[in-house]
């Protein structure tokens, strides 16, 4: 275990007395690694409980990532990369590992509910930590709402093969796509947040359930379209040479988006510096095999060619194979659960990373409110989803959804940062998980998501860069006076 007790290394801001010095020390001051896991789980008015193991820790992962990638994504990338796209899946495996690796190391070292923003606090500055948390506030935010919207879709489609009726497209679609309101995405994020304010022991339970139904609905269509499979289909497996298969990893890339999110657990873990390394690491391996072997089967089962503009890709595999309406339909239930687990599961990480950042004094106090019977953070909880919720139902999102990638990939980048700082600057901190070949595979994992950011559009570019500058007029207009750094509070 870390020694709470010990004094700040050299270098860091000494939190017991007030930050002095020019702008410029102000905004790199950093909070030290015993500080921050000491006051691992306070919150105002209570603390969040320690209930969930490595187990629980895994299907959080699982259930933030294993979602509509899976659902969609092969209509977008086989076209790509023909039958190779199980390749492709393998090589976005490899590029989320390397940052994983970085996770695992910091989430065991400093296990705290604020993921990157507290690992770059500790290593980078407040003002890098700050913009960290701001991605990660737009990367959850932005991405349970264009989630929401896919929940919808997935529930008429459900509704249209089992009671022959779907919801009206005037309350099933926002406004300017044919809509006034979108109320399947208003409620599914009111359905987590019933989940969220039971605390998390009773989340954690949802969630798993719902990741067992949806490994369950993917396991069902390998063993039915496993039927449909020949191997004709598997001839001309790389059609658009190794290029394809690389513009197809980068595509499916964003399908492992998610894995992350066992580290926001950290404060409600029962053993933080095991579990979450293991959970980040095991949750990644399940996902990416789970990938590999629905792609190979949906290739095997239907032609590569015949992908092309589908988005809907498993479902008529399954009704060309069979004949039948009944297998489709059982797996657009699944997919109405595993949107279900992404939305509650992203939407806890949301709330704890502004949980970390108001207990660090950047945001107001009311995010870190703790209810004493449930223990959860429950006016951040319904102050979140109340706003995820408005703005899935309300607006069209289109290409401000690309932003949650570019926030990602910047958050990523940051962690793989933080790693080799924290080894070069504090070397004989005891940690539960070392990443292997330091600093070489956190500066690949650094240079992979500079990479996977360069090849986003203008747009996504421009919405980052006033999302940024917005987040920069808080920080000084607030944040940077309040911290409690700055304030010397206790």
């Amino acid at each position: 275990m870390l020694d709470h007790g010990a004094a700040p290394p050299a270098g860091d801001s000494d939190p017991r007395r007030p930050s002095s010095g020019g702008l410029g020390t102000r905004l790199m001051r950093r909070k030290p690694v015993e500080r921050l896991v000491a006051e691992g789980g306070q919150g105002e008015g209570g603390t969040l409980r320690r209930s969930m193991g490595m187990w629980q820790l895994t299907m959080i992962s699982i259930g933030a990532t294993l979602g509509t990638g899976i659902f969609v994504v092969l209509g977008e990338a086989v076209p790509k990369a023909g039958p190779a796209v199980v390749i492709s899946f393998v090589i976005a495996g490899i590029t989320a590992l390397f940052s994983a690796l970085s996770y695992a190391e910091l989430a065991g070292t400093i296990p705290v509910s604020g993921s990157s923003y507290s690992y770059a606090y500790a290593t980078l500055g407040e003002l890098v930590a700050w913009i960290c948390g701001w991605c990660l506030i737009l990367e959850y935010g932005v991405s349970v709402a264009a989630v929401a919207v896919g929940w919808g879709q997935y529930l008429n489609e459900f509704l249209a093969g089992t009671i022959g009726h779907t919801i009206p497209g005037v309350l099933s679609q926002p406004p300017g796509h044919g809509g006034i309101f979108n109320l399947p995405a208003l409620l599914v994020v009111l359905l987590a947040m019933v989940f969220l304010l039971g605390g998390a022991r009773e989340s954690a339970r949802a969630n798993t359930i719902m990741v067992a139904v949806k490994i369950v609905a993917l396991l069902l269509f390998c063993g039915v379209a496993l039927q449909g499979v020949k191997s004709g289909n598997y001839k001309d497996f790389m059609p658009m040479g190794m290029a394809g298969v690389s513009a197809a990893g980068a595509t499916l890339f964003f399908s492992y988006i998610g894995f992350d999110a066992a580290s926001t657990a950290g404060e409600e873990a029962k053993n933080p510096q095991r579990d979450l390394p293991r959970a980040i690491m095991l949750s990644l391996v399940i996902v990416t095999t789970l990938y590999c072997l629905v792609a190979a089967v949906a290739v095997g089962a239907l032609p590569w060619k015949k992908f092309a503009g589908s988005e809907a890709a498993l479902a008529g595999i399954l009704k060309d194979v069979t004949g039948q309406d009944v297998w489709a339909v059982l797996l657009a239930a699944g997919a109405v659960v595993a949107i279900a687990s992404v939305v509650l599961t992203v939407l806890y990480g949301q709330t704890r990373i502004l949980f970390a950042m108001s207990r660090d004094g950047l945001v107001p106090k009311a995010f870190s409110k703790v209810h004493a019977k449930s223990g959860a953070p429950r006016v951040n909880t319904v102050i979140v989803s109340l706003f995820c919720g408005v703005l899935a139902a309300a607006v069209p999102l289109g290409q401000l959804a690309d932003a949650t990638s570019i926030g990602t990939l910047f958050a990523f980048a940051l962690v793989n940062v933080a790693v080799i700082v924290l080894r070069r600057t504090r070397p004989d901190m005891k940690r539960s998980f070392r990443t292997p070949l330091s600093p070489l595979f956190p500066a690949i994992g650094f240079l992979l998501c500079v990479y996977m950011m360069g090849s986003l559009g203008t747009v996504t570019w421009v919405v980052f860069g006033i999302w940024m500058a917005v987040g920069l007029v808080v920080y000084f207009g607030y944040g940077m006076r309040r911290s409690r750094l700055a304030t010397a509070e206790k």
